[in-house]
């Protein structure tokens, strides 16, 4: 039986806690998650399924499917099992493979020895039942395999992405500190935006925001800028499963032609770059991109029935600028809200809680994200209209 046909657990890596946002999004695709845990969720299902996850997902890093779980004690014990598994009947004999590992056992300090342990194990079968051993290295643009040890039981995972999900094909320039995509994607579905009503995005840096926004509200999916991941490099593997999914990101995409996405910065390199960025992600049609201060920004009138997001992603002091430097630039984000952003629900996300207190507004809720190993969280704000107001202030 072809392993791209064979049920076996999945699991679907993402950074810490982005497993709420993403078990949404595997739900929607029709899944069943048996569990979720702190960095993903597991599901069961095919290297087939694996394909239709790794084009759909926003807010995944690595799709992993499980080809065999068993007790090990030494590295020795892992080369031994892994010696006997029939590699040759899954991988080409004349192919490339590269290895990664997360291992916490106490006979290991360094995951790149197991690296090195699991890609012997594999070359050594290859080459006794193919008389070929395979390529190997570093680059995760082929077969790439994983292996997962803590205690006494390991996992090694055909790694179905190859590159990480995280990347979603269009930042071709970054610009500087921006937030990854899947976490932009997680915070955007926390806004609960209806994808309707206007959004705006001052401080927009390299347009991430602005631009995952636009591509949720189109129903764009990460797949459509995208043409090589490790399934590909496996026996088995139908090109033409692949093609009939790309078919189904095509058709799903959604045009939305008074679609308002309002997208400023100070700094007019910012702005070029974003614009370079939305147009490789092919959502430039939908965001206005304007140069200028913030507090300049306009805002269209929300109706009753909208749900008119703004949303900011300040420096934190951190990396960017002393944290002094930017206590004036918090304490102003929080007078345009109050003065300029009646009836609009708003976001700031931000590592830094003590810079958060000069906004001067009370936020609710408060919800956790980590950006880069910092801790971080998106504050909500419902900016009241009309007789609200003092109570919100």
């Amino acid at each position: 039986m072809s392993f791209f046909t064979t049920p076996k657990p999945i699991l679907i890596i993402c950074n810490k806690r982005l497993s709420p946002y993403l078990e949404q999004e595997v739900i929607n695709l029709g899944f069943t998650p048996e569990s979720t845990f702190t960095t993903g969720v597991e599901i069961k299902g095919t290297l087939n399924d694996c394909i239709r996850l790794n084009l759909n997902l926003r807010c995944a890093s690595q799709v992993l499917y499980l080809l065999k779980k068993f007790p090990a004690t030494s590295p020795q014990e892992i080369y031994n099992t892994l010696l006997t598994f029939p590699w040759e009947k899954i991988l080409p004999k004349d192919g490339y493979i590269s290895i990664t590992s997360a291992v916490d056992h106490a006979t290991v300090n360094n995951s790149l020895f197991m690296n090195l342990k699991v890609k012997d194990a594999i070359a050594d079968r290859m080459r006794g039942t193919t008389g070929k051993r395979p390529d190997s290295g570093p680059l995760l643009d082929h077969s790439v395999v994983h292996l997962f040890w803590k205690d006494e039981i390991a996992e090694i995972f055909i790694d179905t992405s190859g590159e990480t999900l995280a990347k979603h094909g269009y930042r071709k320039m970054p610009g500087k500190a921006p937030m990854q995509e899947p976490l932009v994607a997680a915070t955007l579905m926390a806004t609960q935006w209806d994808k309707v009503s206007p959004f705006i995005n001052p401080m927009c840096g390299s347009g991430t925001v602005a631009i995952e926004a636009a591509l949720l509200a189109t129903h764009r999916r990460p797949g459509l800028l995208r043409n090589n991941y490790g399934f590909m490099h496996w026996k088995g593997y139908d090109k033409a499963v692949y093609e009939q999914e790309q078919r189904k990101l095509k058709e799903q995409i959604k045009e939305v032609p008074d679609l308002l996405i309002q997208a400023s910065d100070i700094h007019s390199e910012a702005v070029k770059t974003s614009q370079i960025n939305a147009a490789a992600a092919g959502v430039e049609k939908y965001i206005q991109f304007t140069v200028g201060d913030f507090e300049i920004t306009p805002l269209p009138d929300p109706l009753p029935e909208q749900r008119c997001v703004i949303f900011f992603n300040p420096e934190y002091g951190e990396r960017l600028g002393k944290e002094s430097e930017l206590e004036d630039t918090y304490r102003r984000m929080g007078d345009f809200m109050k003065k300029k952003c009646k009836g609009y629900w708003g976001y700031i996300f931000t590592g830094n809680l003590d810079l958060a207190k000069k906004i001067g507004l009370r936020p609710h809720p408060r919800l956790e994200f980590y950006s880069a190993k910092m801790d971080c969280r998106l504050l909500q704000y419902e900016l009241y209209a009309g007789t609200r107001d003092k109570k919100s202030e």
